[in-house]
């Protein structure tokens, strides 16, 4: 009688935690940063715009289940992700050897390259770690773009920042000598007023290790089904003209990369 009453309930434990892993993936938490345009960014009554947030939803869309956004703190994303805060994090985030060790990602759904601005009226004509030594140079915390600064310019002064717009007015006002971040970043920033300050310095080539493959969707681990779902979407996207149609909605040139 034991040897069965064990086996029943080692059952029902089976069966329970079986269920727990079949989730309804009807509705779909989507995090994002509300502070990186043109990619994410909110507008003055709230509203959530740019390509991050209309990529979102034409794969919610694809699927055919209900989506809902919750802005998030760039700095506290993956472990808002790990903790379920939301189930995905669709934020211009970079696929990277070392965010792999806390998440899973989706196949990229673009690619851009790091770049450099400065004040129009600056000295800086070269991107080595010898032209910028012992200038001030400007990124946001927990990034791709910090990590390369880091790594390639250890002769900078490297000042970080919770989200774009603080560097911006930093540099703005003199008070640092140059900003790093995506070049799709920076030069929509340039077309503004507040950017008729500067000018781009010019691009860097982007380091595999440090960048990643491309921007991709974060999923906490082992969600394999919410994974396949979402890289069936960005294929279905991509092969229906609907992503061209967003691409072409927000630049004037193709983000996805080869």
């Amino acid at each position: 009688m034991r040897i069965i009453r064990l086996a029943a309930a080692a059952a029902l434990v089976l069966a329970a935690v079986g269920g727990a892993q079949a989730k309804d993936w009807s509705k779909i938490r989507i995090g994002t940063e509300g502070a990186y345009p043109p990619f994410n960014s909110l507008t003055s009554d709230g509203k959530l715009v740019g390509f991050d947030i209309d990529i979102a939803n034409a794969l919610c869309e694809q699927m055919k289940v209900e989506c809902e956004f919750v802005v998030q703190d760039w700095d506290g994303m993956i472990p808002a992700l790990k903790a379920g805060k939301f189930d995905a994090v669709i934020a211009s985030m970079s696929i990277t050897p070392e965010r792999l060790e806390q998440v899973d990602f989706t196949n990229k759904y673009y690619n851009t390259g790091p770049a450099i601005m400065v004040p129009k009226d600056s000295p800086l004509t070269g991107m080595t770690d010898e032209d910028l030594k012992g200038v001030v140079l400007g990124a946001q915390s927990s990034t791709t773009h910090s990590n390369y600064a880091e790594e390639k310019f250890p002769s900078a002064e490297l000042k970080l920042y919770p989200t774009p717009d603080e560097y911006k007015l930093d540099l703005e006002n003199g008070r640092i000598d140059a900003a790093i971040d995506d070049v799709v970043v920076l030069s929509d920033w340039l077309k503004s007023d507040d950017g008729a300050c500067c000018k781009l310095l010019g691009s860097l080539k982007p380091d595999l290790k440090i960048n990643g493959e491309g921007a991709g969707i974060a999923i906490r681990k082992n969600e394999d089904e919410l994974k396949a779902m979402f890289n069936e979407a960005i294929a279905g996207i991509l092969a229906s003209g609907k992503y061209k149609e967003i691409n072409d909605k927000n630049f004037e040139f193709d983000v996805y990369g080869g």
